[in-house]
């Protein structure tokens, strides 16, 4: 990617935080597309809307004469899984932003990087040490400074939102292992088609022709930014171990912060910028810390 150029050639981990952390703009952006809509369409068919017009996308970028080129794969079965994960962690993400708060939804699926960290050990040899794992807990308490959740005890539907971030944990996971076998495209395609295909027989139950100009704008701007957020997500687990990416998720609640106060308003508190502050100084230790162990 053109946008990469800059970036040192004999540095592929930094390139992969670089493509985390705009990934993490994509799903920011994504996310205060889809939060006017759930609140006059079902979420499945939100959701939909998002696959589909990702689907789209893909194809059209291959053209639909080089269709079996990302249709063939050695791993269908790993394809299919990880677009099963992703749409599981989407449409729990949806449904827990329907019944919760905001902060709530935020603060639990913030949990996944430590769910990566564990995982990533025995499943793919990624270990990482005392000083990365500290930093990882500076990352999140940065979020809960930010979030403040509430203290009113557990409700049923955050259940929701800690399935998201499972589900999103080991779709991380699955994604790091495609990253050897299977390209950006083909990973896109399998993401896109089985997320279509999955909330396609729901679609004449919960299905409202969108009639607003806002709304239709919406709709198609999920599929888009979903497309390109995905392919740098997929793009960073080629340059770096899946425990160095996962902390910098945290990036994406200063694009929140943003987005919220200039579209919706929500005028940042002192906590935001406290908590914003450690988020970005945890991220840049963790960076700083790579670099010392590559060149040493």
């Amino acid at each position: 990617m053109t946008i990469l150029s800059g970036v040192d050639e004999q540095s592929p981990r930094l390139r992969g935080i670089l493509l985390m952390c705009l990934a993490g703009l994509c799903f920011s952006a994504l996310s205060t597309c889809a939060k006017p809509l759930i609140v006059d369409y079902a979420a499945m068919q939100v959701v939909f809307v998002r696959y589909l017009g990702h689907l789209v996308l893909t194809v059209g970028s291959v053209g639909p004469r080089n269709l079996h080129r990302v249709w063939r794969t050695k791993r269908p079965v790993l394809l299919i899984v990880r677009g099963m994960l992703l749409f599981a962690s989407t449409l729990c993400n949806f449904l827990a932003l329907r019944y919760l708060a905001l902060s709530e939804t935020v603060s639990i699926f913030f949990a996944s990087p430590f769910l990566v960290a564990v995982i990533a050990g025995p499943m793919l040899g990624e270990w990482i040490g005392p000083r990365r794992w500290a930093a990882v807990l500076a990352g999140f308490a940065g979020v809960i400074v930010v979030t403040q959740p509430g203290t009113g005890g557990f409700q049923w539907a955050a259940l929701f939102s800690l399935t998201a971030a499972f589900t999103y944990a080991f779709y991380a996971i699955v994604t790091r292992i495609l990253t050897t076998s299977d390209s950006n495209t083909v990973q896109q395609f399998y993401a896109s088609l089985v997320g279509t295909l999955a909330f396609l027989p729901a679609m004449p139950f919960v299905w409202i022709w969108p009639s607003d100009p806002l709304h239709i704008a919406l709709m198609a701007a999920l599929g888009i930014i979903g497309f390109f957020g995905h392919g740098f997500l997929i793009s960073a687990h080629r340059y770096a171990p899946a425990p160095i990416l996962s902390p910098f998720i945290y990036v994406q609640i200063i694009w929140m912060t943003l987005f919220g106060f200039v579209v919706f308003g929500h005028v940042p508190t002192e906590a935001n910028f406290i908590g914003a502050g450690i988020v970005v100084a945890s991220g840049l230790y963790l960076l700083l810390r790579e670099r010392k162990l590559k060149s040493s």
